[in-house]
């Protein structure tokens, strides 16, 4: 049996066909690992996906914020955000969003002979925090990049760097202090409590985060953050954490055919008319003029 909710407001998925997955087993390096399915769910209200006799692929979900369930034959699993896990391969499961705070997720199904390299002693929640050397933004844009290279089409060349990209990526969380460890070193980023901020932004640019939320991260009082905080930059910190998500949607205007509504949900902003009208603020122009190249004026 296979029950299945989506077609999630601002969501996105490719699905790739049968005789593509049928070339990946000719070929050695897709044989080793590739991917069949891959989308993003922001708010995935009503989520819920049950296979009672499993699938041929590993399912990987990682929640970036909200909250999840998710049932390994008669195992149960929480998974709140910053955390993902993967499903092994030919195993009963289910999954379903919460019903209060339901999950955004990136999602992914992969097979190959080296699936379960990746997948073993994941099947429970994993940790990833946005902390002073995470790189979550890195992972997210490797993330991009691979459903970008497979929305140009199935040849070889994309099939190849898509799966090159995605061992990286899984690398990126299975060895994650390892990966972590190469921002570590930058002593003045940990010592310092604007670019420690701005760092947190960047981290979580796909959320709804108050200046609260950066007060006791950096573990000051709001009013003694944002007095520092503004002296420093120039403006409050939730404008320029609304200017970083701006900034970001421009980019992905001009280089990605995601919709208005799916690039508003992916930089944290659930109501689009509010996103086209900031933007339009911060830019100058409409978002669907910046797309279309138009100028201010």
């Amino acid at each position: 049996m296979l029950r299945i909710r989506q077609g999630f407001s601002g969501s996105r998925d490719i699905v790739l066909p049968p005789y593509v997955i049928d070339h990946c087993s000719d070929d050695p390096l897709l044989a080793a690992l590739h991917i069949t399915d891959i989308g993003y769910y922001p708010q995935a209200e009503g989520h819920y996906v049950e296979r009672a006799n499993g699938i041929g692929q590993y399912v990987f979900i990682y929640c970036v914020e909200g909250a999840g369930r998710y049932w390994i034959g008669d195992d149960e699993y929480h998974v709140v955000e910053n955390q993902y896990f993967i499903l092994p391969a030919n195993r009963p499961h289910r999954y379903a969003a919460d019903a209060a705070r339901p999950w955004t997720i990136y999602w992914i199904h992969f097979g190959g002979t080296l699936a379960r390299n990746y997948a073993d002693e994941v099947q429970s929640p994993q940790d990833i925090r946005p902390e002073i050397d995470s790189r979550i933004s890195t992972r997210t844009h490797i993330f991009e990049e691979i459903f970008q290279t497979l929305r140009q089409g199935y040849g070889t060349q994309q099939l190849h760097y898509a799966s090159c990209l995605f061992h990286y990526y899984l690398g990126t969380l299975r060895y994650v202090n390892q990966f972590r460890q190469l921002a570590a070193d930058d002593a003045a980023l940990a010592s310092d409590v604007v670019a420690a901020a701005l760092h947190y932004m960047d981290e979580n640019i796909e959320k709804r985060l108050s200046l609260q939320d950066f007060a006791d991260y950096v573990g000051l009082s709001p009013s003694h953050f944002s007095h520092i905080f503004q002296s420093r930059v120039g403006e409050s910190p939730i404008a320029r954490y609304n200017r970083l998500k701006i900034d970001l949607a421009a980019q992905l205007l001009t280089t990605t055919d995601m919709k208005i509504n799916q690039i508003s949900f992916k930089v944290g902003f659930e109501d689009a008319y509010y996103f086209s009208r900031l933007f339009s603020r911060l830019k100058g122009v409409s978002p669907k003029r910046w797309r279309n190249g138009g100028t201010v004026g």
